[in-house]
């Protein structure tokens, strides 16, 4: 039998009474994932256990090349069975990876399969499973309704004609699909992507790239979106000509770091004043150091698992950002993620100095993101917040991923949350007082967040 069982990661009985009385039953509001909107809106049927399962999923793909797995039979043109064995000879050495844990809660909440994968179950566990995908209820649509989700954002980049999130909208889909406003290309001035961009786009002015800004957030929010989103190596800060950066980069000069920063401080504070005004949360993801193997990234691309976490020294220009759009009263609402768990009490510290009334938790720090989703990595973000700030106005968990069976992972978090209170409440730190607990635990696991984002 598999580890998937009512106590499966809640060891105390308070902790089992905080889940299943409180966690186990509310909606899920995933308000940052990578789902594709066309897929949910075309209702995408999966092929097979390895077009579910491992298309696109870089955290599998990473696994199995450190297991030895030949790259065709990962991303390349190799037989898809045959990929598949590669993960079930990969899987059962997982031991202590949140990818053991995911799989299996996916295995067993969508398709009742409590046998742990390996190379003696794989032939089984493939078979089952598509037989299963061949029926509608596992059309990309109707596992999102089957996972009881309230609430998706998508991550968009500014240039989205947002035709698909319109689509799900005007058909009545009963989730909501919303775009985020991820404008990365548009701020990176020094990436190889920013001149195509801006000319793919008719900017050609400085002033072009605020007036697209504006245009471009209001298109968004027109369209349901209520969350913008931002992946940095550091928050930028310096002040400047953004005019004159623009202008040396259009003719082909070469950029300081001072000046590249310039640029981007500017264009963020720019975005910043449009979130507030909207009422938008403001997501920073800062801390990874990406495409780290030149000669994959040649082959296969970003986001194909060659990334890592960065180490920069992240507090002093952070605080020097946040000030600047706090005194000038542009300071959205902002959470903040670490990718480097170094910099836990950098972000749970800092959070106490922007704070605001009549948002209560305005500045939030962000839940264990990548290579910190995991049971050490939340627990240690969520201890450091409690530590510092209010725990119990965290807005808790989300996906922040392409595959339409990772809903568990909200249930992975809920348990390992209800485990965490749970162990303090039986430590006597805590009361035994289960309307507050009932109050924190919906909040942080649904509620927090539904109000937080005004969905």
């Amino acid at each position: 039998m598999g580890i998937i069982n009512e106590k499966f990661m809640l060891k105390n009985e308070t902790a089992r009474k905080l889940y299943n009385d409180f966690a186990k039953d509310l909606p899920i509001i995933d308000y940052h994932c990578h789902l594709s909107p066309q897929m949910i809106a075309e209702d995408y049927r999966f092929k097979n256990a390895y077009d579910l399962f491992l298309g696109g999923d870089h955290y599998k793909w990473r696994q199995m090349r450190s297991n030895g797995i030949d790259e065709k039979m990962i991303t390349g043109d190799g037989d898809e069975f045959e990929k598949w064995m590669g993960f079930a000879k990969t899987f059962p050495l997982l031991i202590g990876n949140p990818l053991y844990h995911w799989t299996s809660l996916e295995l067993k909440r969508y398709f009742d399969i409590d046998i742990p994968l390996s190379e003696k179950t794989a032939k089984e566990i493939w078979d089952k499973c598509n037989e299963c995908l061949l029926k509608p209820e596992f059309s990309a649509q109707n596992l999102i309704k089957r996972s009881n989700v309230e609430v998706i954002c998508t991550t968009d980049d500014p240039a989205d004609d947002l035709r698909y999130h319109k689509q799900l909208r005007d058909a009545g889909f009963p989730t909501k699909v919303l775009p985020t406003f991820r404008p990365d290309k548009l701020v990176n001035i020094e990436k190889v992507e920013f001149l195509p961009y801006i000319e793919a786009n008719g900017i050609d002015s400085f002033e072009k790239v605020i007036s697209f800004v504006g245009e471009k957030i209001r298109f968004f929010h027109e369209n349901g979106c209520r969350l913008s989103d931002h992946a940095l190596e550091y928050v930028p800060f310096a002040l400047g000509d953004a005019k004159a950066v623009f202008d040396k980069r259009l003719s082909g000069g070469d950029l300081s770091a001072d000046e590249i920063d310039t640029f981007k401080t500017a264009v963020l504070a720019e975005c910043a004043k449009h979130y507030t005004e909207l009422g938008w949360a403001m997501q920073l993801h800062i801390g990874a150091l990406r495409n780290n193997n030149g000669k994959m990234f040649e082959s296969l691309g970003a986001d194909t698992g060659f990334d890592s976490i960065n180490d920069l020294c992240i507090a002093e220009k952070l605080s020097a950002f946040l000030n600047n759009l706090e005194c000038a009263d542009i300071l959205p609402k902002t959470i903040l993620y670490t990718l480097n768990p170094k910099d836990n009490y950098v972000l749970g510290t800092m959070l106490g100095n922007f704070q605001k009334a009549p948002i209560a938790g305005k500045i939030q720090f962000g839940s264990g993101w990548w290579f910190n989703d995991n049971r050490d990595g939340m627990e240690e973000q969520m201890k450091a917040l409690a530590n510092l700030g209010i725990l119990g106005n965290f807005v808790g968990m989300l996906t922040d991923s392409r595959s339409f069976v990772s809903y568990p992972r909200h249930e992975y978090f809920r348990r390992i949350f209800c485990n965490l209170v749970g162990g303090w409440v039986e430590d006597g730190e805590y009361p035994e007082d289960m309307d507050a607990l009932k109050v924190i635990v919906e909040g942080v696991c649904y509620k927090n967040a539904k109000t937080y984002f005004g969905f």
